[in-house]
């Protein structure tokens, strides 16, 4: 079950650097494509930055209403991120082509892609040199979510391997982590 996650712990749904799925919407129209490159910036208001190409079609959903939805995919959603990270929302609606079910975010207008592992709905900061020149977009987290059998307490949980988040490597290729380790906390004050 989809559970709100304070957004004080929301830098830890992107912490362990996976791709997500990035999806937009405006004015009836929507898109999603899939992310590597995206990372939480801030604890207080929460940030992210993600890269989204000035080709891509969500990128001018994102730029027209402001705004998007970072969704953590797992592993046993592998073959829907590849798809819809290889295809375009201009040529097809990719939410039918993938059989893709959402459900509405609580604060913008892009979805929240179901069967994910976490959820992030973020507002863009106007930046636009970043945009142009890097394709890079700053956005602060307004509202943020978790499957609550993959993420409790502001803590990842140890997961089945097909439950675990993806990690892009280029060309195809992915790979998920292999499981919790728990460091032990040192019984000194950090410098």
């Amino acid at each position: 079950m989809r559970q709100a996650v304070p957004l004080a712990k929301a830098s830890r749904l992107l912490n362990h650097g996976p791709t997500v799925l990035v999806a937009s919407a405006h004015q009836g129209q929507r898109d999603v494509m899939a992310a590597a490159w995206n990372m939480p910036l801030d604890f207080d208001p929460p940030k992210v930055a993600v890269v989204i190409d000035k080709n891509t079609f969500s990128r001018g959903l994102i730029e027209a209403s402001g705004s998007f939805v970072l969704s953590v995919p797992s592993a046993a959603q592998v073959d829907l991120v590849t798809g819809v990270g290889h295809t375009s929302g201009r040529d097809l609606d990719k939410f039918s082509r993938f059989g893709l079910s959402t459900e509405p975010a609580s604060l913008v207008e892009a979805p929240l892609v179901q069967g994910c592992l976490a959820w992030l709905e973020c507002r863009i900061y106007p930046e636009p040199y970043n945009q142009a020149r890097y394709d890079l977009f700053l956005a602060e987290v307004v509202a943020a979510w978790a499957d609550d059998t993959a993420f409790r307490e502001g803590h990842w949980l140890d997961l089945p391997e097909g439950r675990r988040a993806l990690h892009h490597l280029g060309g195809g290729q992915y790979f998920t982590t292999s499981g919790l380790l728990v460091g032990r906390m040192p019984d000194c004050t950090p410098d």
